[in-house]
């Protein structure tokens, strides 16, 4: 059986991303449970804390499907502020 892992991102959407629903795709796409920790969309720009659950694999995927659609990707190091 797979290992289940957890990663803390930060995404960054372009406007032309923020009415996607690219993380519910990459939910359903691969398997992967994200948990929303922070976001602030404008009409500009969004951008979210996401912590990301699932088996190592399928959250390299989920990661690499988000890039490929244009967002930006970051990893969080450390703890995040409630």
């Amino acid at each position: 059986m797979a290992k289940k892992a957890v990663k803390l991102v930060k995404l960054t959407f372009s406007q032309k991303l923020i009415k996607e629903p690219v993380i519910f795709t990459m939910a359903q796409k691969f398997d992967v449970m994200p948990n929303i920790r922070r976001a602030r969309v404008t009409d500009k720009i969004g951008e979210m804390v996401l912590e990301l659950a699932g088996e190592e694999k399928k959250l390299e995927k989920g990661i690499a499907y988000l890039i490929k659609v244009g967002v930006i990707v970051e990893p969080i190091v450390g703890d995040i502020i409630e």
